[in-house]
């Protein structure tokens, strides 16, 4: 069962109820027929339901950070097809895109869905959504003031703390201190506290984290730890540390 299937399949795990559930039952009322078969009514596992709540809380939040702005441009539909691609294969990403097409139609009832995901998904996973958010708002070169203020909304409503939210921000929006930022350290911290937040952060953002969610999505998880990787070499080679 592919990408569509595990989120229509007739596990009913969380996300089957509440805000989401809402908005993704309008969207299953205008699937094909085709699209429908993929509900088997057997009950899935909780790996799976948490895949399935992850993937739909994300075309979700992806609507609503497009609609951010007031205009939904070419880049960005662009750049979530070659994602969906990459991520799940183009026959499953024809689908899925179909469903945001849907979805971007509805009324979302933000703070409500991320109460929702909030309950539900896990820190790491959070995180991750958060990455694949920022990815999204850049598509097209730019991020508006009105993206980036509908993803710090989100990223609060989520739980995610402060300092994460700028250590992931920093990844996609670069200044001077963007490599400090995203290792979570103030410039002038001492290279002994630079070593200890790299070793935490590896820790806490190591793919096997959302491992749950599937293969494709601890693959992208890595390029966050590519990142925190990048920024540490850089920090190393600007001051000098073996």
């Amino acid at each position: 069962m592919g990408f569509l299937g595990s989120l229509i399949g007739a596990g009913l795990g969380w996300w089957t109820m509440g805000p989401i559930g809402a908005i993704m039952g309008l969207v299953f009322g205008h699937l094909t027929e085709e699209q429908t078969s993929f509900v088997n009514g057997q009950r899935k596992g909780s790996s799976q339901q948490a895949r399935s709540g992850f993937l739909a809380t994300l075309l979700v939040l992806i609507a609503a950070v497009m609609k951010a702005d007031g205009k939904v441009v070419r880049s960005e539909l662009d750049y979530i097809k070659r994602s969906l691609n990459a991520t799940f294969g183009e026959h499953e990403a024809q689908k899925a895109l179909l469903m945001l097409r849907d979805i971007l139609k509805q009324q979302i009832p933000v703070q409500e869905v991320v109460h929702q995901a909030r309950v539900n998904i896990n820190y790491s996973s959070k995180l991750q959504l958060l990455q694949l958010l920022f990815g999204l708002a850049l598509a097209d070169g730019h991020i508006s003031r009105e993206e980036i203020m509908m993803i710090k909304n989100i990223a609060v409503g989520l739980g995610i703390s402060s300092d994460d939210y700028e250590s992931v921000k920093a990844m996609f929006i670069k200044d001077a201190s963007s490599a400090y930022k995203i290792l979570e350290v103030d410039a002038n911290a001492s290279n002994e506290d630079i070593k200890k937040a790299y070793k935490k952060l590896a820790l806490r953002y190591h793919p096997d984290k959302v491992a749950h969610l599937g293969d494709d999505i601890r693959q992208s998880a890595e390029e966050k730890i590519k990142k925190i990787n990048e920024a540490y070499d850089q920090i190393k080679k600007e001051r000098g540390i073996k």
